[in-house]
């Protein structure tokens, strides 16, 4: 006898609606997101004995300047790389639909380009050390991450493959009839394929982060953390793409052979990996690092 699947609980993804004014769980995880992962590298900055020399690579005011450039890449660079890897042909078509970014569409390779943009220039201005300063994100990015995709959770997006597994869970629920007025997943139950990304590239590369900054102290090896997170981001995203319904939209090759999602990944293991390699190899310890002293004079 075939297991009862698990149905979408009926998680409403707006929070709270004032008037014409929605505050979305979606919205929530990426102010949430900036927000923790803004004071957990406080946190950071502050014990300057885990940095090169024992000294931080930025202050706590260049830190507050830093999360408006981040907070400008991740969402230009999301709804950019959105539109490049995954939709470009209605906008094409429509080129105002580049602007409704509340009906949704955010690539998370494009996010990381446009952090990893405003990273560099924003280290050549004051300049600091940009490996120390990618140290810095990627312990604190997979705050972000687990937010986010439990938001897609939450939203009934981003479902998985079919399956008949005991977890396997049927996306619909009343919100989301109401929404389409269907269930766009179908009746057929799926891999939960956002918690399966909550838990790696959340939960597990923020556990990874911490132990090798906290307890092997490799923050004093700038670049070395940096290159783990995009590493194992590209290695557990290409995991979960097996089990992740591609985007309807894709080419038949970007179905059925590899998907975008796994594509641009393997692009993150290959760049990861030199990260680690420049960082074991000593290439990177004679990037120069103000102390902070200097820099906020």
């Amino acid at each position: 006898m075939s297991p009862v699947p698990l149905v979408l609980p009926d998680f409403d993804p707006v929070l709270l609606q004032i008037g014409p004014v929605a505050i979305r769980w979606y919205a929530l995880a990426y102010v949430g997101g900036v927000l923790f992962g803004w004071m957990y590298a406080a946190r950071l900055l502050k014990k300057e004995v885990l940095w090169p020399h024992d000294r931080a690579p930025i202050t706590r005011e260049q830190l507050e300047d830093l999360i408006l450039w981040l907070f400008l890449g991740i969402i230009l660079g999301g709804r950019i790389g959105y539109i490049l890897f995954y939709d470009l042909g209605p906008v094409l078509a429509n080129p105002i639909q580049a602007l409704k970014v509340w009906e949704g569409g955010m690539s998370f390779h494009g996010g990381i380009t446009g952090v990893a943009i405003a990273g560099i220039l924003f280290a050549r201005k004051y300049k600091v050390s940009p490996y120390s300063l990618g140290d810095l994100l990627a312990c604190a990015a997979p705050i972000g991450l687990f937010l986010g995709r439990v938001a897609n959770f939450i939203n009934a997006e981003l479902w998985g493959r079919t399956t008949d597994a005991p977890w396997g869970m049927v996306f619909c629920n009343k919100h989301v009839l109401a929404a389409y007025g269907y269930c766009p997943a179908g009746p057929l139950p799926r891999h939960p394929s956002q918690l399966y990304e909550a838990v790696l590239e959340g939960l597990v590369l923020f556990a990874v982060a911490y132990v090798l900054a906290h307890i092997y102290k490799q923050l004093k090896r700038p670049g070395l953390i940096m290159g783990v997170f995009v590493a194992g981001y590209g290695i557990f995203r290409t995991i979960v793409e097996m089990f992740r319904e591609p985007d309807e939209q894709m080419l038949p090759f970007f179905k059925n052979v590899i998907t975008m999602g796994q594509s641009l990944s393997l692009i993150m293991v290959i760049i990861g990996g030199w990260l680690i390699w420049r960082a074991l190899s000593g290439k990177t310890q004679n990037t120069p690092q103000n102390s902070s002293e200097d820099k906020a004079a």
